[in-house]
Parts: structure tokens; C-alpha cells; sequence
């Protein structure tokens, strides 16, 4: 384990500390991290897990891009690095892509300052999987347009079974999952839980902790696909689940079609569903959700990638917008389907996410760049390969 992973932080961050995801030290920190001159020296058993684990790494067939862009020189540069307020490791960092050689990506922050620290592996894995946004390019500000913009997807109801919105946020002043103390887990939920109930109209309902929560409740929401669950080994390998169920919960409005987790793979997840394909309408409710929670929370942003979360294919807009779609003709050929999605930068999942198969032929397809474009352009890319899917669907 990592410095950060493998010990209790002892400080907790004090309150303005960090400000935009960055300490105020920012400067100091990326030429600490440019030159390798750290006041904390990486541990030797550190050190030696890193050694052995980009052997095997090296030696795999693995086809993350951990392993494609963490060269021996790239390596070696950064392995004796730590980032100043966490003291997170490059162990910290790569850990889930070591221990999963079939990661597709493979790596995580562990704190907000481990973009700037360990830019060398993290910017061009960034730039490939966010379609080219490279490390002289800059996130644009955040707009989320005219939310009027959007119709349904499906109105006949013929291929859309439901349709999703979701955006991640950090919470500025605290680092990601792995660097987390129990009490600042603790403390963190109660800061959302008394944010959301502070909403109102249709958003209005409310937060139940995971501790302590009836198992037959928890069955039910997992079930319905509004409730995480503990187990997922990216994210166990990138220490992301330390002290469950501590300081996670879910919040849910009366009609179930907007949720909140608290302190799954982010600190939030904020999430507008419902059934059938009407986009505009889920979306149009999911901004004026993360409008409202913004008013009370501030979130952790940086100027060049945007909303900053544990994993760099959730950077910039951190919008997912997503459906669980019935293709039947375009699925009996998935390669087609995957050429087709990955024309409109579409990513194709099994129907309970990512590493799942697809059940009864349902797919869940949602936009796959989330940089270098604005969160409407995000949602757009979405509305646009979904309608010329379903298109082509209806012509085969």
C-alpha cells in the first residue's frame, strides 16, 4: 500500500485550505513534483511493491492504459514522488491497475493535487480516452445551455427502456476515497445529508445512511439500480472502500427519479432517471439539482481540467448521460453496434454498468467524452448518437 493508503491521515485538511481542488500551494507543489525534491521520501517496501508490480504489469498482456503509458522512464520519474498535503504515492495512484491487468484504464487519484504531481502518466492517458484533449488544452467553463434543447429520445417507447443524467462532484477541502479518515467520511455525510434536506418541489425527499440500513431495503434499491454496493475490485484495489459502510448514504426524491450518492467512487454522484427516453426532461431536473446543492457545497474544480473526481475518465463536465436501450438487430452483430456508438463517441456497457454483460439484449449507451466540451456538448453527443441508433435499428 501507498503513504495515503496505507495509514489514517493525521491531519484532516483545515477548512480553505485547499481552494479549487488545489492547495494554495499549488505552485510549490507541481515544481516539488517537477524536480522530485519531496520532504517525504517514499517508503522502501513502497518502493519495492512498485518494482514488482510494473514487472508483472510489463510482462502482461494487459490492454489498460496504465500500461500503455507507464513506460520505465515515466516510471521511474515518478515513483519516488508524493503529493505535498496527502503524501499519496505513485502506489497510490496505480495500485487497481496493477492488481486488475483486464482494467481498462487502471489508475486513480488519490488526492486532487495527484493530477498536477503525476501529470506524466496522468495527462496522456487523459488525452486518449477524452478524444485528444490534450496537456496544453484547457476545460472549457462549465455551461449547461438550453436545457429546452433536448426532446424525447424514443417517443414511441419502442427501443428506450430508461434514461439517465449523472454528474460526479468533489467536495473542496477534502481528498478522494483512499486518503479519507472514518471521521471525515462521518463528516462529509452529514454536510450532504443536511444540504439535500434543504431541497424543495420536485427534488424534495430523503437521505438514508447505509449504516444500518435494513438489508431488505438496500436489496430493493440495489435492485432498482439506484443503490451502489461494496465489492467492485477496481475499486477495493484502489482502496476506495475503507471503513463501509461509514459515511455512505443515498437520498432519493418521493418519486425516485432523482438520487444523490454520497461517498461511492466520488464524494457525489448526483443522478436524474426515469422510464422511457425523455431527455430533456431528466436532464433540465438534474440542473437545477446540482445548481441547487452548488448554492451550499462548494465543489472542488481546477481551471484547465475542470471538476476534479477520483478517476480521470470522470474529469471536466463529469457528465454521464445514458440509456438502457433494446437494439435486437444492431446487437446480433455487437461489433457493428460497437462501430457505430464509437462513431458518436458513444460508449456501450452491459445493462448494470461497466464489466457487465447485457441482459435479455439491453444495453446501457451513454456519451464517452467528458473534456474539452461543455456539459450540454456532453449531453448533445448522447441525444444525437442515440437518435441516429435508433434510426438505424429501424432500418435493418
Amino acid at each position: 500500500m501507498g503513504l495515503c493508503a496505507s495509514k489514517d491521515k493525521k491531519e484532516k485538511v483545515i477548512e480553505g485550505e485547499v481552494a479549487n481542488g488545489e492547495p494554495n500551494g499549488t505552485a510549490t507543489a507541481a515544481a516539488a513534483g517537477g524536480d522530485g525534491k519531496q520532504d517525504t521520501m517514499v517508503d522502501a517496501a513502497v518502493l519495492a511493491k512498485l518494482e514488482e508490480g510494473f514487472a508483472k504489469l510489463a510482462a502482461s498482456d494487459s490492454k489498460s492504459l496504465l500500461k500503455k503509458y507507464l513506460t520505465k522512464e515515466v516510471f521511474d520519474n515518478l515513483k519516488n514522488k508524493v503529493t505535498p498535503t496527502f503524501k499519496s504515492t505513485l502506489l497510490d495512484v496505480i495500485q487497481s491497475g496493477l492488481e486488475n491487468h483486464d482494467s481498462g484504464v487502471g489508475i486513480y487519484a488519490p488526492d486532487a493535487e495527484s493530477y498536477t504531481v503525476f501529470a506524466d502518466l496522468f495527462d496522456p492517458i487523459i488525452e486518449d480516452y477524452h478524444g485528444g484533449f490534450k496537456k496544453s488544452d484547457k476545460h472549457p467553463a462549465s455551461t449547461f445551455g438550453d436545457v429546452a434543447t433536448f426532446g424525447n429520445v424514443d417517443p414511441t417507447n419502442e427501443y428506450v427502456i430508461s434514461t439517465r443524467v449523472r454528474c460526479g462532484r468533489s467536495m473542496q477541502g477534502y481528498p478522494f476515497n483512499p486518503c479519507l479518515t472514518e471521521a471525515q467520511y462521518k463528516e462529509m455525510e452529514g454536510k450532504v445529508s443536511s444540504t439535500l434536506s434543504g431541497l424543495e418541489g420536485e427534488l424534495k425527499g430523503k437521505f438514508y445512511p447505509l449504516t444500518g440500513m435494513e438489508k431488505a431495503v438496500q436489496q430493493q434499491l440495489i435492485d432498482d439500480h439506484f443503490l451502489f454496493k461494496e465489492g467492485d475490485r477496481f475499486l477495493q484495489a484502489a482502496n476506495a472502500c475503507r471503513f463501509w459502510p461509514s459515511g455512505r448514504g443515498i437520498y432519493h426524491n418521493d418519486a425516485k427519479t432523482f438520487l444523490v450518492w454520497c461517498n461511492e467512487e466520488d464524494h457525489l454522484r448526483i443522478i436524474s432517471m426515469q422510464q422511457g427516453g425523455d431527455l430533456g426532461q431528466i436532464y433540465k431536473r438534474l440542473v437545477t439539482a446540482v445548481n441547487e446543492i452548488e448554492k451550499r457545497v462548494p465543489f472542488s474544480h481546477d481551471d484547465r481540467l475542470g471538476f476534479l473526481t477520483f478517476c480521470p475518465t470522470n474529469l471536466g463536465t463529469t457528465i454521464r448521460a445514458s440509456v438502457h436501450i433494446k437494439v435486437p438487430k444492431l446487437a446480433s452483430n455487437k461489433a457493428k453496434l460497437e462501430e457505430v456508438a464509437a462513431k458518436y463517441n458513444l460508449q456501450v456497457r452491459g445493462t448494470r454498468g461497466e464489466h457487465t454483460e447485457a441482459e435479455g439484449g439491453v444495453y446501457d449507451i451513454s456519451n464517452k467524452r467528458r473534456m474539452g466540451l461543455t456539459e450540454f456538448d456532453a449531453v448533445k453527443e448522447m441525444y444525437d448518437g442515440i437518435t441516429e441508433l435508433i434510426k438505424l435499428e429501424k432500418s435493418l
